[in-house]
């Protein structure tokens, strides 16, 4: 049986599934509710100084897609308005119940240094395991100076981190925001500063629709919106890269994954990644906690016929084949084949090739019936109808000229560098 045990920036969890900082995460009962099902770690909702915060209604938005419901999700909720102390006594006593689970707390103080020594003091009597520097939340409280205002200036990221580390033994965790043109910046300022770990991504300044009976963005509050930030299985992709960026770039840096993970196979991806461990949000909330008995049970048993005996052992394995652009094998060609047996004529495949790329599947008619077939010499392997074609293997796209040398665009002769560098 594989070994799922995690170690993040130096904190141990039975496995890699975390609850992110949010509102499943938010009160006691909430957190023990996911240590029974299964959970290995949580990281506090956001906590700040008193006075508390003072949220709105409504405070959520969805983004359904083709029959999904929540491909999508958005908040406009602030940190906690729980008293302080309130939360820290509950958090001292759920690690006290749970000394095995990683309870990590997320934080978010104005950008002082007294104002983080105070509210370190404080937390780090609860024993739990370690903090998080939320530097992402990219609505309210960045209007406040706090929250993604923080995250955006690699300057501050390095500043705060490095007052904390100063100011507590605990691991400090940076949560990155995306909200920035390149994630490498803020990253590396966390690592300047001395964090342990960082963790991302925070959620995508959004709105996800407008209300055309009161002309407002969702969701509304009495007649007026604002932008949210957007998580969900809809911002996987952007998560997956800007983790890959990290790891690759700095292979030192402990990273928690964070960004639409849903089943086990997201947090694979993740984890193959970079990802020392990942961290789970809206998937809850749209389904509740028992979801990581499926994630538990489909990641060991894939594991186990992969032959990887632990989270360590795949880590990162991707990583080598994350190249960029300039690296790919500009010899290596595909072309498209249907199999005209699983084919159910719906032309998707023709359509979008015809009218958007390259006219490369010409339809016909055999015997009265409806044929598409590919024209080699037109096809350029691009997937369009491969990903369009709604049934499961009745498109492949098949490798040519497999004798071919690999040729990347630093050795091709066009490359206008290389012709420099000759001359």
């Amino acid at each position: 049986m594989a070994n799922l045990t995690a170690n993040f920036a130096g904190i141990r969890s039975p496995n890699p599934f975390w609850l992110a900082s949010a509102p499943p995460t938010d009160k006691a009962f909430n957190v023990a509710r996911a240590f029974k099902a299964g959970w290995g770690g949580v990281v506090w909702k956001t906590l700040g100084e008193d006075p508390p915060i003072v949220n709105v209604s409504s405070r959520y938005g969805g983004v359904s897609y083709n029959g999904t419901r929540v491909a999508g999700f958005s908040n406009i909720e602030l940190i906690t308005d729980r008293p302080l102390q309130v939360n820290l006594d509950e958090i001292k006593q759920i690690k006290r119940d749970w000394p095995d689970r990683a309870v990590v707390v997320s934080l978010m103080v104005p950008c002082t240094e007294d104002s983080w020594q105070r509210i370190l003091a404080r937390v780090e009597d609860t024993a739990c395991d370690g903090v998080e520097l939320n530097f992402g939340c990219p609505h309210g409280m960045s209007e406040r100076d706090m929250g993604s205002a923080v995250g955006q200036v690699p300057e501050y990221v390095e500043m705060v981190t490095r007052w904390c580390k100063q100011h507590t033994r605990m691991p400090v965790i940076v949560k990155l925001t995306p909200n920035v043109t390149d994630i490498l910046a803020p990253a590396a300022a966390a690592k300047r500063g001395g964090a342990d770990g960082v963790s991302l991504i925070n959620t995508l300044q959004a709105i996800t629709g407008v209300n055309l009976d009161l002309m407002a963005p969702e969701p509304v509050v009495d007649g007026l919106g604002s932008h949210g930030g957007y998580c969900g299985p809809a911002v996987k992709p952007i998560a997956l890269r800007m983790v890959a960026d990290i790891a690759r770039a700095m292979p030192n840096l402990q990273v928690s994954g964070i960004g639409g993970i849903s089943v086990w196979r997201d947090a694979a991806e993740f984890i193959a990644l970079g990802a020392a461990n990942v961290q789970v949000c809206t998937a809850a909330m749209h389904r509740g906690f028992k979801i990581v008995e499926d994630m538990i049970d489909g990641l060991a048993n894939w594991m186990d016929d992969k032959s990887w005996p632990s989270i360590e052992a795949m880590r990162a394995r991707a990583i080598r084949n994350y190249v960029h652009w300039s690296d790919l094998n500009l010899n290596y060609k595909t072309v498209a084949r249907i199999d005209q047996d699983l084919c159910i004529k719906c032309g998707l495949c023709h359509i979008g090739c015809e009218d958007t790329s390259h006219q490369a599947i010409a339809a016909l008619r055999v015997d009265g019936q409806r044929r598409y077939e590919v024209i080699d010499a037109e096809c350029v392997g691009c997937n369009l109808c491969f990903l369009a074609c709604p049934v499961d293997g009745c498109i492949t796209m098949v490798r040519q000229n497999t004798e071919a040398a690999v040729l990347t665009w630093d050795h091709h002769p066009n490359n206008p560098l290389r012709k420099e560098a000759a001359a």
